[in-house]
């Protein structure tokens, strides 16, 4: 099979645009939540997405990128597992030397043709490895683990550069601007600030074979999350609030727990908030063997 059709992210998100859902990419950050995660979707029968942030390839290193894509691999369903929010050159370069499924890049500077060049230079190395390339168009603007905080005034997706964007570059995934915020929201959160004909236009636009990816999911609202799934979201990206469950478990049972049973418990709680992802995004049960 060629590239990119023989590339597990493609063909989970490829899956997901026949069947009409969207597939939760987690942000994990240690074992407790890789496993849970893969726990979860091996009983929903769910494919997902594992993802990762550069602050991982520097603060557990390329072994644990091993351990974790692994682990997903051998999972009973299809996960894939993919680097979020690579924004150095320096830490692309390590990322292509290791085995993810897929990479995020950005191309939000205010230069168009220096961020087409650049992406574009990207998906020309990543197609030899075999990896997928995610672009970041305009700035989704917010605060979380591993990011920058940056001021609220919105950089959106430009529906005409995007298609003429994704087609220059080669670039498979599209992750775009249309008022989602990483980390918490102002007063009115996404009800107020989403922009949802603009991501309609933006799926209409591009080439058809592109998915499009929702950051910024926190809080989550299953009403949007279904619109956006009808405009050609396949991948959402699931953060801070997959972790309530597991926090609370932690704060109520640190202290008296032996470290063994502790992080069984843990990664049962995690679980229980990737499960809430995977029916979120109506993956759940999508895995036909």
């Amino acid at each position: 099979m060629s590239f990119p059709e023989s590339n597990l992210t493609y063909k989970i998100l490829k899956a997901a645009a026949e069947g009409n859902y969207a597939v939760p990419a987690f942000n994990v950050y240690h074992t407790d939540a890789l496993l849970g995660a893969i726990r979860a979707a091996e009983e929903l029968n769910a494919p997902c997405m594992i993802e990762l942030f550069p602050w991982s390839l520097h603060f557990h290193g390329g072994e644990f990128i091993k351990f974790a894509v692994e682990a997903c691999h051998n999972a009973k369903v299809p996960i894939a597992v993919h680097l979020d929010h690579c924004l150095k050159e320096e830490d692309i370069a390590i990322a292509l030397e290791l085995p993810f499924d897929s990479i995020m890049v950005d191309a939000g500077s205010s230069d168009s043709e220096q961020n087409i060049a650049f992406v574009q230079s990207v998906v020309d190395k990543a197609k030899l490895k075999g990896i997928t390339i995610e672009a970041e168009m305009g700035r989704i603007n917010g605060s979380e683990d591993g990011l920058p905080l940056v001021d609220m005034e919105e950089l959106y997706t430009d529906p005409e550069y995007a298609a003429e964007f994704m087609k220059r570059t080669g670039a498979h995934f599209l992750a775009p601007s249309f008022g989602n915020v990483h980390g918490p929201y102002p007063e009115g959160g996404p009800l107020k600030y989403w922009q949802l004909d603009r991501v309609a236009k933006i799926n209409e636009l591009c080439p058809s074979e592109v998915p499009l990816v929702l950051h910024g999911t926190n809080p989550i609202i299953q009403s949007l999350i279904d619109q956006l799934i009808n405009s050609g979201v396949r991948k959402v990206n699931m953060n801070k609030n997959l972790y309530t469950h597991y926090r609370t478990f932690l704060a109520e049972n640190a202290a008296t727990l032996e470290m063994t049973k502790l992080q069984e418990g843990a990664v049962e709680a995690f679980k229980k908030g990737a499960m809430e992802g995977l029916r979120i995004t109506h993956c759940d049960g999508k895995y036909a063997k």
